[in-house]
């Protein structure tokens, strides 16, 4: 007969990561087009094949002349942006020249127009130029076989350009983790439906599919699963089929219907099943056939902390990226705050800069239903278990939940 139930040994929120972590590796790399690879962790090291500027450039508008030379000048002609125009100056002559266009053989330096008069035939210099004066050098900015980019550089914009300018159209990157999101639970009815006596409206489904866009990865939701056992072993094995990691939400606690956890132990390993933190104590992490599972609770607030604290870093570590964590400031509580001291508990708050210190509030109630404590807010306090509260004016630590991640470990 099918368990409902299954015992699992409380372990801390620290051993929670370390066995996530040790599951984690970055996904294989592949080849992107290059305007489609932004956000993404390169996965080569790339070197320049070519100078940039490929020639001697002209910085400034105005005249290509011989820095040594005297004089009038006799105007040969004008060099744009463009081809080269293969002219020739030597002493007594100057070409008009643009910003960006290459240094005519024989000139080895370009004076700014301010500084010239012309009757269009003849230039006259109203100041002294020095050689390579306003020139760009070949190879300026990069010389073949320079180092441009390092394997776990992320791209940007900046990024994304450099390597145009090479002239590179793919690039080797770690591809973005796909993820397949369910929401479990009789209870549960789709927004475009009415609600009957006991149910409630799906949320966590398109909050935990937006949580994962937010930070730049693939998810899609495979909808409602109701509490039966085939329709949650078709969804799981059809997840892990089409997706790098799975994200289920409810059906994780000790109840008669709680059915996610006995079944992923049928379909493959359960590393952890319950974790001593505050939100988010049911917690699952299992791997089937080799993609990681997580199971998350069923609290709105819950599903979003776990998401925030353990499965947006696994995300990023199949990413690629080296930073996987939050920033993290000392703060002084605003308020007393009571704390279960049995756990670690996340604490939803606004953290502000007051009179130079930082300084924060919660956000009111912190049940673990109450999705509004969320709203607005732009870190979670980290209390310690041992502890049964904290007193105004007392420092704890605050994770900054709005900002990207600068941190390898924490």
């Amino acid at each position: 007969m099918f368990k409902s139930t299954s015992n699992y040994p409380m372990i801390t929120v620290e051993e929670a990561w370390r066995r996530v972590a040790a599951q984690m590796a970055p996904l294989p790399p592949r080849a992107y087009a290059l305007d489609t690879a932004l956000g993404l962790v390169l996965a080569e090291d790339v070197c320049a094949v070519e100078n940039m500027p490929p020639f001697a450039a002209s910085a400034m508008d105005g005249y290509a002349v011989v820095a040594a030379d005297e004089g009038p000048r006799r105007v040969i002609g004008e060099q744009s942006a463009g081809p080269d125009r293969e002219m020739v100056v030597m002493p007594g002559t100057a070409a008009r020249i643009m910003t960006g266009a290459p240094v005519p053989r024989g000139a080895d330096a370009v004076i700014p127009v301010e500084y010239t008069e012309s009757d269009g035939d003849t230039v006259v210099l109203h100041a002294n130029v020095l050689p390579g004066q306003h020139v760009r050098p070949a190879g300026q900015d990069i010389a073949i076989d320079d180092l441009v980019l390092t394997s776990g550089t992320v791209l940007g914009p900046a990024e994304i350009g450099l390597l145009a300018t090479m002239g590179r159209a793919q690039v080797q990157v770690h591809p973005r983790p796909t993820v397949a999101v369910m929401a479990t639970g009789d209870e549960l009815v789709p927004l475009s439906e009415a609600l009957a006596p006991g149910q409630i409206r799906d949320s966590n489904s398109h909050a935990i599919v937006a949580a994962a866009r937010a930070c730049g990865f693939d998810a899609r939701s495979m909808g409602l699963i109701r509490d039966d056992i085939d329709s949650l072993r078709h969804a799981i094995l059809q997840g892990v089929q089409s997706a790098d990691m799975v994200l289920t939400s409810g059906g994780v606690s000790m109840g008669t219907r709680d059915l996610v956890k006995p079944l992923l132990e049928e379909l493959g390993v359960v590393h952890f099943g319950r974790v001593a933190v505050k939100p988010g104590k049911p917690l699952t992490y299992a791997t089937v056939r080799g993609v990681p599972v997580f199971g998350l609770p069923g609290f709105p607030v819950s599903s979003l902390v776990a998401f925030e604290n353990v499965v947006r870093p696994a995300l990023r570590i199949m990413a690629g990226h080296a930073n996987i964590w939050r920033p993290e400031i000392e703060v002084h509580l605003q308020h007393d705050i009571a704390h279960a001291p049995d756990r670690t508990e996340y604490q939803r708050a606004v953290v502000i800069v007051e009179n130079g210190v930082h300084v924060a509030s919660t956000t009111g109630v912190q049940v673990s239903g109450r999705l509004k404590s969320l709203v607005g807010a732009n870190a979670l306090l980290r209390l310690p278990a041992g502890r049964d509260s904290f007193r105004q004016g007392e420092t704890v630590t605050a994770i900054l939940i709005t900002m990207p991640e600068v941190a390898t470990t924490r």
